[in-house]
């Protein structure tokens, strides 16, 4: 085999073998309604936030636009208010959900979502209500949209929020007994051991105190591991 004309070319650590090309990267510019593929024009609505505005005024506190969609924010204490009005004047007649946000901040730590959508006009919105730590109370919305019923006793159960007139304010998941909210941002991601008992591992087992017990330093007995019974 004859020898390549440049020593270089067989060599692994020369610079020429180690070739990158990149792909130069275009400036940032103002967002606009054209650069998102994802942004449709239902979710556009500046004729329905304008009569929100004439309709509650300050207690309309802001509006964000992101990727063509507009999210209004509003007083907590006039929420019931402001769905009536979207549903019987507006015609947001479909209630999609709502959930409840976890910031960790100082001030107003929580939120709460409520997408809505008006089949007649074929357009949505998203409002929004800031929380803060030391008063979770929430008017409930299910007069106004029944389908809300579930998504509050679910954010009461992962949040805490206590939505004030629901008329059945159980927890949804976890038991009427268990102190905490698993989707507050200090809950442990492993759980708190103790907390919530499970069925034991075999049929004469205890109860499993620690979900994760693995993960804290304990290896509990694993169900395929049953003692022997006297048939046996």
């Amino acid at each position: 085999m004859s020898k390549p004309d440049d020593p270089r070319a067989s060599d692994p650590q020369d610079p020429e073998e180690l070739r990158f090309h990149f792909t130069p990267s275009d400036e940032p510019k103002p967002e606009q309604e054209t650069d998102n593929p994802h942004a449709k024009g239902t979710t556009r609505v500046p004729e329905v936030i304008e009569a929100l505005r004439d309709e509650f005024g300050a207690a309309v506190l802001d509006v964000e636009r992101y990727a063509n969609e507009d999210t209004v924010y509003v007083e907590k204490r006039r929420i019931r208010e402001i769905c009536r009005f979207l549903k019987e004047e507006e015609n947001f007649d479909y209630f999609i959900d709502l959930g409840g946000i976890d910031n960790f901040s100082e001030e107003d730590r929580y939120e709460v979502f409520y997408n809505l959508v008006s089949t007649e006009r074929q357009k949505r919105i998203r409002l929004k209500i800031r929380v803060d730590e030391e008063d979770m109370r929430v008017p409930s919305v299910v007069e106004v949209y029944r389908a809300a019923n579930w998504n509050e006793r679910e954010a009461y159960d992962m949040f805490g929020f206590t939505f004030v007139d629901h008329p059945d304010p159980r927890r949804m998941y976890m038991p009427e007994d268990f102190e905490y909210h698993p989707l507050r941002k200090e809950f442990p991601q492993l759980g708190v051991p103790g907390s919530l008992p499970l069925p034991p591992q075999t049929p004469d087992g205890e109860l499993t105190m620690d979900p994760f017990a693995a993960a804290h330093g304990s290896k509990p007995v694993k169900s395929y591991e049953e003692p022997a019974t006297d048939s046996e």
